[in-house]
């Protein structure tokens, strides 16, 4: 390893020590689960303006989500179950294992033949690790439930297509797309005239996550990320709403003073604006 990373890692494991941090110290695999989530969350906030050439930010939360990592290395160590050097050679033989089209003999021209052959051989590696039983289940199994929904669709689609389950070209998700819409305006219109309210609003809940799904779709035969598309339009959403807000401070007025025309006219006016506020 290099003295930087050698450096975080002794860091770290002072900080757990009774010399070190009491709350470092007080820290589990539990209580760090959601600050886990919450780092990967910044990262790929940042790898959205890093893609716009801004990298600076991405450097900063890159390291913070590693710093999560050795965290949960350090106290597998002190429980004397593993340790980080421990978990870079056990990805390291896997990524070279995973890659026998690069480090072996196999032949893998292009990415669909990438994927197939890294799914053999996981199934492969599961059945050697007595987990045959759960790989047979369902393709899907390893796809966590606790995935964003956004990055979830992604990834189940994805993986059925990796068998040949999926959509031959993208007019047909648009054909698909159509028809989920017209499906949720039906149970619209079925909650409105219905006395069972709850019933109906479950179908309108269904219907929404059928559009969502397909859209999702539609955004992977692009090789767009949903998720990422999704968060550039709310950052969008926040500019605009922003500027809203600043020209009727300005006016010395509130939103609550405003008509929808006039917010809608503010709206326009960003819309127009080059230079971001962010």
């Amino acid at each position: 390893m290099s003295d930087s990373f050698d450096d975080l890692v002794a860091l770290m494991a002072h900080l757990r020590s009774a010399a070190g941090c009491p709350w470092d110290r007080e820290q589990t695999f539990e209580t760090l689960a959601p600050m886990l989530v919450e780092e990967a969350y910044e990262v790929f906030e940042a790898a959205q303006v890093a893609s716009e050439g801004r990298t600076e930010n991405l450097r900063d939360e890159l390291g913070d989500l590693l710093f999560q990592i050795l965290f949960y290395a350090q106290i597998a160590s002190e429980r004397n179950e593993f340790t980080i050097d421990d978990v870079a050679r056990a990805v390291h033989a896997k990524m070279v294992r995973r890659h026998p089209h690069v480090f072996g003999d196999a032949q893998a021209e292009t990415s669909p033949e990438v994927l197939r052959n890294w799914e053999e051989i996981k199934a492969v590696e599961k059945r050697a690790a007595g987990d045959a039983e759960r790989q047979d289940k369902s393709l899907l199994n390893e796809i966590s439930l606790k995935t964003p929904a956004l990055v979830e669709a992604r990834k189940l689609s994805s993986r059925a297509a990796r068998v040949g389950f999926d959509w031959k070209q993208l007019e047909d998700i648009f054909d698909k797309l159509h028809e989920e819409i017209e499906e949720l305006r039906g149970a619209i219109r079925e909650r409105d005239e219905s006395s069972s309210g709850e019933a109906s609003e479950t179908r309108v809940n269904e219907e929404i996550g059928d559009v969502l799904f397909a859209v999702a779709n539609i955004a992977r035969h692009l090789k767009v990320e949903p998720e990422s598309a999704l968060k550039l339009t709310n950052r969008k959403f926040r500019r605009r709403f922003r500027h809203i807000e600043r020209k009727l401070m300005e006016q010395g007025r509130t939103l609550e003073d405003a008509t929808l025309d006039e917010m809608e006219a503010l709206w326009q006016e960003a819309k127009k604006q080059v230079t971001s506020d962010e």
